[in-house]
């Protein structure tokens, strides 16, 4: 009757053995580290820079505890690892890296940054076996508030339809004396009024998003073009989620695990960076500018050759390409990334090389296939801009005419190089500036406070209701005492697997958790209770009292259920740490009091064919 077949009690088993595994690595702690990253598209972490800065370490005679060459999809990382005592020898390496890596302050080609990492065994990391992420008032960090300047984002959009109105214009032969930016709108210069009149009428039917006006000044005709305020809210919504997702692939380089970059507001953006502990490198990749331009190179013989003799041609600019050979290139700009949507690594289906996939703005299309079509043959040069500083990233040749605003970009790429590629032209540049107005430094001495809090507050809990659950159901209060540690450990292990953040937030879920897994085992003895005490022996009371507690202990958990999902639905930041925890919990609490607590009480009395009595408080009940 109260017997688990063989295989129940083998998966029950394996569940407890996997949920102690990656459970173990929360209690390894960290280690303080300096890890090295790339601070520009075109220079690459490899083993070149591990090697230097091997040799740089040895000389300056600094004995790390490792050095990890750790290879991502996105980007290489090596991190510098130092016993939990050794702080001050990681400033010290710090320094030497800096110096040999970044020769020239001004012009940083690595970031090099201060850290802390898992201090994980091998052998747990060989299964994936990692802790869990902690939360900026847990682990410490930095916290930053920026301020995105919104007029500038509004007034870049007006010169963007500035350059729009000139193209159309000009295709339209419409004459005009000058268009001027005045504040938020377009002030459009006429020396008649049929040429306004025609002006008038392409803006209304190709840019539905502008106000248009007109006003007479002697002999000037001006038409004043303003974005509606549904265009205006469009922009400031564009230029805050761009730079939410430009920020997101900034913070990448500095390898942070679960950053917070959240919207506060109508115009400011919430960053935090648990476990960083270089403000200074953190504020730099925040504030970086990065632009990209595509232009025309000029491969010209005659260009080369002025440029062989020391001097740039009229027209061009000089700059370097990924293997440091210069380039000329036209310095008109073709297109800029505001003219792109997406950008994709693939194939090209017929020489099956590397290719990077760009599509276009209606805008950028157009363009693109006027300059494609006029330059068959010729390269055209894709430049990143960063702290004023020009790079080519690639120069591809232009074999055909393109049209749809589809391009494809290829020319001697290797894969992870398309993927780089592509990868740097989604993340495109701020589309409006930001201001860090609010700056605050978390001490990890914080955070180990919170945790100790945290911690004992759940011990001392756990304590109380494991001394009562004992004294009061005997046998069946230890079985729900295990249960209850089965409960947690599975808990902790599925946020490590899941690599979730835990916050103080979520360290109250855990003992709210706790709670309600206790008052699923009360409700499993007290039904037992309740079947003894009408006549049924105690093989019948177990079986019954499990059976008619799990429809109570489902019910309950599902409204409580119901109730996380919504916060972790709705709710955002430290609300939805709670949610996670709490959702995790109920299901772990069901596993835990149904099934590990059933699995153990069958273990001792189920065999038991002529059960007399069995332990679950107050009397022995026979």
């Amino acid at each position: 009757m109260n017997r688990y077949p063989l295989w129940k009690y083998i998966v029950i088993a394996v569940a407890l053995i996997i949920g102690m595994i990656y459970t173990t690595p929360n209690f390894f702690g960290e280690s303080p580290a300096v890890q090295i990253s790339s601070q520009k598209a075109t220079v690459k972490v490899d083993e070149k820079v591990y090697a230097q800065v091997n040799a740089a370490l040895e000389s300056a005679q600094i004995k790390p505890n490792g050095i990890f060459f750790e290879q991502g999809a996105q980007q290489s990382t090596i991190r510098v690892r130092f016993e939990p005592t050794q702080a001050e020898m990681q400033l010290q390496a710090k320094e030497v890296i800096e110096k040999v890596l970044n020769p020239d302050p001004t012009n940083p080609a690595y970031v090099v940054a201060l850290n802390l990492v898992p201090n994980t065994p091998q052998w747990l990391l060989s299964l994936r076996a990692l802790p869990m992420y902690l939360g900026l008032d847990l682990r410490g960090g930095v916290h930053f508030l920026l301020e995105v300047d919104m007029r500038a984002a509004v007034q870049k959009r007006v010169e963007a339809l500035a350059g729009d109105m000139r193209t159309q214009f000009r295709e339209e032969r419409i004459r005009h004396a000058g268009i001027t930016r005045n504040g938020t709108a377009l002030d459009i210069a006429f020396r008649s009024e049929e040429e306004r009149a025609k002006a008038h009428d392409l803006l209304r039917n190709t840019h539905g998003e502008l106000v248009l006006s007109q006003e007479d000044v002697g002999t000037t005709y001006k038409l004043v073009a303003a974005l509606n305020e549904s265009a205006m809210k469009d922009v400031r919504d564009y230029a805050l989620k761009q730079n939410i997702s430009t920020l997101h692939n900034r913070i990448n380089e500095l390898g942070v695990a679960e950053p917070v970059i959240a919207q506060q507001g109508a115009s400011r953006i919430v960053v935090q960076l648990p476990g960083v502990q270089d403000t200074a490198k953190a504020k730099d990749i925040l504030g970086r500018t990065a632009t990209l331009e595509i232009r025309l190179v000029d491969d010209s013989p005659e260009a080369y050759a002025q440029m062989a003799a020391g001097t740039v041609p009229f027209g061009d600019e000089r700059y370097l390409d990924r293997s440091g050979m210069p380039i000329l290139v036209k310095r008109q700009v073709v297109l800029t990334g505001d003219n792109l949507n997406d950008a994709q690594p693939g194939f090209d289906q017929q020489t099956q090389e590397p290719t990077v996939n760009l599509v276009l703005d209606s805008r950028g299309a157009r363009i693109f296939q006027d300059v494609t079509r006029e330059n068959v043959g010729k390269r055209m040069a894709i430049i990143l801009f960063e702290k004023g500083k020009g790079e080519v990233v690639t120069a591809p040749v232009i074999r055909q005419e393109i049209g749809g605003g589809r391009v494809q970009i290829s020319g001697r790429m290797t894969a992870v190089e398309a993927t780089d590629t592509a990868l740097l032209l989604r993340a495109g540049s701020l589309a409006a500036p930001m201001e860090i107005i609010e700056e605050r430094l978390v001490g990890p001495s914080l955070g180990a406070a919170n945790i100790e809090a945290g911690f004992k507050s759940t011990l001392y809990g756990f304590g109380v209701v494991a001394i009562f659950m004992i004294v009061y159901y005997h046998v069946f209060g230890a079985i729900s005492v295990f249960a209850l540690v089965s409960n947690v450990m599975l808990l902790i292990a599925l946020l490590s697997m899941l690599q979730a953040t835990l916050t103080l937030p979520g360290i109250a879920a855990i003992a709210l958790t706790l709670g309600m897994a206790v008052d699923a085992n009360v409700l499993i003895n007290e039904r037992i209770r309740e079947e003894l005490r009408a006549g049924r022996t105690p093989q019948q009371a177990i079986s019954e009292g499990f059976d008619k507690a799990f429809a109570t202990i489902l019910d309950s958990n599902i409204t409580s259920l119901i109730a996380g999902v919504a916060l972790l639905i709705f709710g955002s930041g430290p609300v939805r740490g709670f949610a996670v925890v709490h959702c995790l919990g109920i299901m772990t609490s069901i596993f835990t009091a149904v099934c590990v607590s059933r699995a153990l009480v069958n273990l001792i009395y189920g065999r038991k064919k002529k059960l007399t009595k069995i332990h679950v408080g107050q009397v022995d009940w026979k």
